[in-house]
């Protein structure tokens, strides 16, 4: 798809400019305002430098998280007129929870070159007010859009109030041009002149490679937990893949559709017939795990309250957390999940799983298949998506260590390595693999998945319309 692309304009097309920047700031924030990964914020500081060395005064635009509204959709509209989020005592908890501030922190600390002001709404007189008194090459970070119902109804009021605040649109959010929202689909409809970010570039190449031309052998590495996301992707791609490698809770649908016993583990019913359906075409093509790490019920819940409170913790050490630590290579079945031995109620499990026990992870001999099968590429094409366990849990990490460590030495050895996924990222950093030894990271965990399955990308198609 041909974009026209900041790079594009002449360069004196920005200079004085007001220039509406779309960005996916959506981080994890945590209770000291700690960001724990910022990858999403530095992604865009290439767009932001090119814009600002040329002078433009810079509007950033972003939400954050899913902060919740108690009110009712008819109290948001009166007369026509956008009503404001509340004030009261309950939502300045909310507020403060759901803010950018600390986002406008980091990124002034990625950029001190560059002064970065932080405005506590996203439109409104105040706001016009800050903005006229912007000078050349200023940025300012605009509130939650998200604090506006408005927002992801994609109002035409709201879109309207956006767009009044700048004369150049720019999109560098592939993550969320997905959605038709008002910032992302509505505001860019005001703007003669909308352009996609360096970011949103970037991303397009390397994903219509995937979609359209990728490099031979190609081999695509799946995982996470809802296959629904992902039929789209699979059915564009299936044809086009040499091996696909299943992991995380999807890979129990799949084993369930191919006749094998998964015990209590996940399974999609809904879209059973369509991995049956599947797995008759691309058999020859399909790799399932041979073993798994399981776990009953009532461990694994244990397990998730342990590192719940773990990660509330803000003094942890992780160098002494033993739950950290990636499975032994020796682990071997445990005759029984009930042994008075903690480390007794997690087992390796090989072919079949009873009743009463969950998959949480791809197993030992499934974790050397598939690390073979990646790290031997060394011409091609390797995407993964998705983790291959409940990687959160220190325990049922293995499978997602290794499989991002193989990413990393594919690599190296010359292939071409694209990671997506919400996940994935955390799980890179998990493993200690650095974003540098991958060729690509992409910001889209849903955004990935809908372009890679052909369909329609409203942030994307808007950019083209001249109407």
């Amino acid at each position: 798809m041909l974009l026209r692309t900041v790079s594009n304009l002449d360069d004196l097309a920005y200079y004085g400019k007001k220039v509406l920047m779309r960005v996916d700031f959506n981080v994890t924030i945590r209770k000291d305002n700690e960001i724990s990964e910022d990858y999403r914020i530095r992604k865009t500081i290439p767009t932001i430098e090119y814009l600002t060395k040329r002078g433009a005064k810079l509007i950033l635009i972003s939400h954050l998280g899913r902060p919740p509204n108690k009110k009712e959709e008819k109290e948001y509209k009166e007369d026509g007129k956008i009503q404001p989020y509340s004030t009261s005592c309950k939502d300045i908890d909310i507020i403060k929870q759901f803010s950018l501030a600390p986002v406008a922190e980091r990124l002034s600390e990625l950029i001190e070159m560059y002064n970065v002001s932080f405005i506590d709404d996203c439109i409104g007189s105040a706001v016009h007010k800050e903005i006229v008194q912007m000078k050349k090459g200023d940025i300012i970070l605009l509130e939650n859009l998200r604090f506006y119902r408005e927002e992801e109804l994609n109002d035409y009021n709201f879109s309207k109030e956006l767009a009044s605040l700048a004369d150049i649109y720019v999109n560098d959010a592939f993550s969320v041009s997905h959605r038709k929202h008002a910032s992302i689909y509505g505001a860019a409809r005001f703007f003669d002149k909308k352009l996609a970010g360096l970011n949103l570039q970037k991303e397009l190449e390397y994903l219509s490679m995937v979609k359209d031309h990728p490099i031979n052998p190609f081999v695509l590495v799946i995982g996470g937990s809802k296959i629904k996301d992902k039929i789209g992707a699979l059915g564009n791609l299936l044809p086009k893949i040499d091996k696909l490698l299943v992991g995380g809770a999807i890979a129990y649908t799949f084993l369930n559709a191919n006749g094998v016993k998964t015990g209590d583990s996940p399974i999609d019913y809904d879209h059973l017939q369509w991995v049956k359906k599947a797995l008759s075409t691309y058999r020859n093509k399909i790799f399932l795990p041979i073993d798994n790490i399981v776990t009953s019920h009532s461990f694994l819940e244990l397990k998730k309250e342990e590192s719940s409170i773990k990660e509330k913790k803000k003094d942890r050490k992780e160098d002494n957390d033993p739950s950290k630590f990636d499975l032994p290579s020796s682990l071997v079945p445990s005759p029984s999940l009930l042994s008075s031995s903690p480390s007794s109620y997690v087992s390796l499990n090989k072919g079949e799983i009873q009743d009463g026990l969950i998959g949480v992870d791809i197993g030992i001999e499934t974790v050397q298949q598939y690390s073979s099968m990646i790290s031997q590429n060394r011409t091609g094409l390797i995407v993964w998506i998705g983790p291959m366990g409940l990687f959160e849990i220190g325990l049922f990490r293995n499978g997602t260590n290794n499989i991002a460590k193989s990413m990393a030495l594919a690599f190296w050895r010359g292939s071409k390595t694209i990671i997506g996924g919400g996940d994935t990222l955390d799980a890179l950093k998990k493993a200690e693999v650095s974003e540098l030894e991958v060729t690509h990271v992409s910001t889209g965990g849903g955004a990935t998945l809908t372009f890679l399955a052909g369909d329609e990308m409203p942030g994307i198609e808007i950019l083209n319309k001249t109407d």
